[in-house]
């Protein structure tokens, strides 16, 4: 059997492309769990540039379903499951998706007004990063001294958010054109 065209992953049934979608972003969630950090808890995000591309190419219904089977199933086989990580983890993608719906929805609203990747990708890292931030402090580590590390967190978060949406733009056109002209790879 050959590899799905990308009109075909485009066009199929909505569970089909949520779970093919869904498992591009686990992997890419798996092996960056894998990569070392600078700093405790913080990655690169790269599994967020899937939901992106969903968000813009399906909507936020679909984003949202990719983005809560990540974090659940990467849990799952990473190991950390209902562990502080994946609390941080789902509370982190539940503020992104949060702050992606109300912004999908104004861009619906107005349609001459849309952020684009790059815009959803940075709104999703700082929403991602305050919705982490806020659990530690209220879950894990009530101290003050905790928000002296909230202006690096939250420049590391848009400097990966940026990083993230010039990935997820370029995916996103990729994805689009090859949908259009019916080559597949």
């Amino acid at each position: 059997m050959s590899e799905p065209g990308y009109r075909q992953i485009l066009t199929q049934p909505r569970d089909h492309r949520i779970a093919w979608w869904a498992a591009l972003a686990i992997t890419i969630h798996i092996v960056e769990s894998a990569l070392p950090s600078p700093i405790p808890g913080l990655k690169l995000g790269l599994a967020n540039v899937v939901v992106i591309a969903v968000l813009i190419l399906y909507g936020w219904r679909d984003a949202l379903w990719v983005a809560l089977l990540r974090v659940l199933v990467g849990s799952l086989l990473i190991g950390t499951f209902l562990t502080p990580t994946f609390i941080l983890s789902l509370t982190g993608a539940v503020a992104s998706m949060l702050a992606l719906g109300v912004t999908y929805y104004f861009s619906r609203m107005l349609p001459n007004w849309a952020p684009g990747a790059l815009g959803y990708s940075v709104l999703a890292a700082q929403a991602h990063m305050l919705g982490q931030f806020t659990a530690a402090y209220l879950l894990l580590i009530p101290h003050p001294a905790l928000f002296k590390l909230l202006p690096v967190l939250m420049t590391a978060a848009l400097v990966f958010g940026v990083i993230s949406g010039m990935i997820a733009a370029a995916m996103i056109d990729k994805v689009e054109k090859r949908a259009h002209s019916g080559t597949s790879g």
